[in-house]
């Protein structure tokens, strides 16, 4: 019976093996728009979110805010949430740990202490709500 097992060089510890490198490309990374010859990027709410956070702030969205917000359809600005990383980081120094967000159009529970945004709600959910945890509230 005859070895097709590929040969190893102890002494080197080389594998004579021929490797080939072919691409594989990622599956749902672009899909090709065939109306107009245009590549788009598949991405999601989420994730447009998320970039639109990172370009201006240092908060991070949890995943439950992220989804509140979609649900809600809770739609913030890049200079509004500039605006809350600040008095977030602000509220921070000041001992804030939980804080309580208020926009004109939503309110977020933020960890000032993780710089994370916990929950977001429409503004107009807040009217019959009782917040606990809190000891800072900002209003933007």
């Amino acid at each position: 019976m005859k070895n097709d097992s590929p040969e190893i060089n102890l002494e080197s510890g080389v594998d004579e093996m021929q490797i080939r490198n072919t691409f594989i490309p990622p599956i749902g990374i672009q899909k090709l728009n065939t109306e107009d010859n245009r590549t788009t990027t598949n991405t999601n709410f989420a994730d447009h979110l998320q970039a639109a956070i990172k370009n201006d702030t240092n908060l991070t969205i949890s995943k439950h805010a992220k989804t509140r917000l979609e649900q809600r359809n809770i739609e913030i600005s890049s200079e509004d949430w500039k605006k809350i990383s600040e008095k977030v980081t602000e509220a921070k120094q000041m001992g804030v740990n939980e804080s309580l967000v208020l926009l004109d159009h939503a309110a977020l529970i933020v960890s000032a202490k993780n710089q994370t945004v916990i929950t977001a709600m429409d503004r107009s959910e807040t009217n019959s709500q009782i917040f606990t945890n809190i000891n800072g509230t900002i209003i933007i």
